[in-house]
């Protein structure tokens, strides 16, 4: 490599190190609440596995049959050759989860956010983005060459404010998430709908979160509403998620399907998902449909861990409101004048206390999340047992009175 490159990269790898937001990957040995790691055995509380799927040993059967039938790759992209049976049935499947007329398969969310909008707009357009929004949606946006502006998070009146200053002869998509990644708030739907209704735009909820969790047998933020599908122009899912395989769908339209197969370039430019995946795939929706038990599970999790967690506000930190698995816990501003080196060395500080107490639970940090917000984003799984739960708790209060000795002064 040009020596002018490497000094480049490496100043900046060592200005992350500085700012407290160098991220390091970790190596497990097993999907699930449990892993491995030099040997010890961890308990986390970090992972997206929500229903506690991705290490059922049902999906690794059903993934083996999969191989089995149609091979382990694609082979192709979907254009070409790469469509099998396994996809088409698993689209099918989709498409009925949602409401939808139909769905199309992509390899990850990431690539469905950039092949949507990067479809529907085009240079002059405009995409109204909630302002926590996930960064694969903005790429998107970006990479469609519109015009990117944000409303405030969670607010449909400041979206319609916004939208009633907009260009009414241009192309204008409002874009959501339905589940906030690094809150855990979920969007007001329906009043994103009527101010979409009213201005004429279309509306596009990214439900990466949402799918598998909330709404009736899991369909999503949406149903979790009351919401009619036929009302939002786009909803995104994710396969890597709640139902613990991996690749993400886009559900909508006869029209919107065909149209995001003819010129969404991330779909059009890419070897299909593994048809292996698509097959396990459809094991998860059937556990999804008839273990209900698995939601019930969560959603008693999530209350315990939030009635556990209110006595956290003594060591100033503070839970966010949410109902989802996702449960941010934010450092309050005390922590970086406790520990010294800011709040986000704080969160690491933190996080690593946890470690040393066998629990794995990720520092978040900016640009992750607004600045002064450097957090311990808590997600719970349907895997994880309520001896799980109150061993974290016991943790974090362990944890907190050691790095915040003084808890007194805590305000």
């Amino acid at each position: 490599m040009d020596s002018s490159l490497d000094s480049m990269l490496a100043t900046r790898l060592a200005l992350q190190q500085e700012r407290q937001r160098y991220r390091r990957r970790v190596t497990t040995t097993a999907i699930g609440p449990r892993f491995r790691r030099s040997g010890r055995e961890m308990l986390a509380f970090c992972s997206n596995d929500y229903l506690g799927l991705a290490g059922d040993p049902r999906l690794a059967e059903a993934l083996a049959d999969g191989a089995r039938r149609f091979g382990t790759g694609g082979g192709a992209s979907h254009l070409v050759c790469g469509h099998s049976e396994a996809h088409e049935r698993l689209e099918s499947r989709l498409a009925e989860l949602t409401g939808c007329p139909r769905a199309l398969l992509f390899s990850s969310g990431y690539q469905a956010n950039l092949g949507v909008i990067s479809t529907l707009l085009g240079r002059g357009d405009i995409a109204l983005h909630d302002r926590l929004n996930h960064a694969s949606l903005l790429d998107g946006t970006r990479l469609a060459g519109a015009r990117l502006q944000r409303f405030a998070h969670n607010d449909p009146a400041d979206c319609s404010e916004q939208l009633s200053r907009l260009d009414p002869a241009r192309h204008r998509l409002v874009v959501s998430d339905g589940v906030f990644s690094m809150d855990g708030d979920v969007a007001d739907v329906a009043a994103l709908v009527a101010q979409c209704r009213r201005h004429r735009a279309w509306l596009m909820i990214d439900d990466a979160h949402g799918v598998g969790v909330l709404g009736p047998q899991g369909r999503g933020t949406l149903a979790d509403q009351g919401g009619d599908p036929s009302e939002v122009s786009v909803i995104l899912g994710t396969l890597g998620k709640a139902l613990g395989t991996q690749g993400a769908f886009v559900a909508g339209s006869e029209t919107l399907i065909e149209a995001l197969i003819q010129f969404a370039r991330p779909y059009v430019y890419t070897t299909s998902l593994s048809p292996a995946l698509a097959w396990a795939t459809l094991t998860s929706l059937d556990i999804l449909r008839d273990e209900p038990h698995r939601r019930t599970q969560l959603a008693t999790l999530i209350d315990r861990f939030r009635e556990g967690a209110a006595a956290l506000r003594d060591f100033d930190l503070h839970l966010m409101p949410s109902r989802t698995p996702i449960q941010p816990l934010v450092l309050g501003p005390r922590w970086g004048d406790a520990r010294g080196g800011g709040q986000d060395a704080a969160a690491v500080s933190l996080a690593a206390a946890l470690e040393a107490s066998g629990i794995w639970c990720t520092a978040i940090r900016p640009p992750t999340v607004p600045a002064g917000t450097s957090r311990l984003r808590i997600t719970l799984s349907a895997a994880h047992t309520p001896d799980d739960l109150e061993r974290l708790l016991a943790a974090l209060v362990d944890s907190a009175r050691r790095l915040i000795p003084n808890r007194e002064e805590v305000t």
